[in-house]
């Protein structure tokens, strides 16, 4: 069957995407630092408002990333001016969830994307591949 592609203000964010995220970046019920120079993470990765000491469960992390989630799905569709496939989409939530709306929405995935070239813009998704100077990407992503 071939799959449609749809406008993204009538694309939610998939189940799979939001479980793909939580198990990416895995949980942590006390704030840390994920690297020596960046900002105090919690739960699933969120960064929003934590401070060093914060702590949390595991069920009100997923409630929070689910809306930390949400947020930047809206962010995205601000941006987004093409179709998606809804794994094209969550792949896109999850980029930004992890660069932020701002640097996503100035990227030249998005300009490529918009621009109808899907291939280009999936291959830019390589560009955003470090975390403090190391390659930190999914293992599930070709190079």
């Amino acid at each position: 069957m071939n799959k449609i592609r749809r406008l993204v203000y009538a694309i939610a964010v998939s189940a799979s995407c939001l479980v793909g995220i939580a198990g990416w970046e895995s949980y942590r019920g006390t704030a840390y630092l994920p690297t020596k120079d960046d900002v105090p993470t919690l739960g699933f990765g969120v960064t929003e408002g934590v401070k060093m000491g914060d702590k949390t469960t595991p069920e009100r992390a997923l409630a929070q990333l689910l809306v930390s989630v949400e947020e930047h799905a809206d962010g995205i569709r601000q941006c987004i001016k093409v179709p998606l496939h809804q794994h094209e989409f969550d792949s896109m939530v999850s980029l930004s969830y992890n660069i932020g709306v701002g640097a996503f929405c100035k990227s030249t995935l998005v300009r490529k994307l918009n621009a109808g070239d899907y291939t280009g813009a999936c291959e830019q998704i390589k560009r955003w591949d470090k975390q403090a100077g190391k390659v930190s990407i999914s293992p599930w992503v070709k190079r």
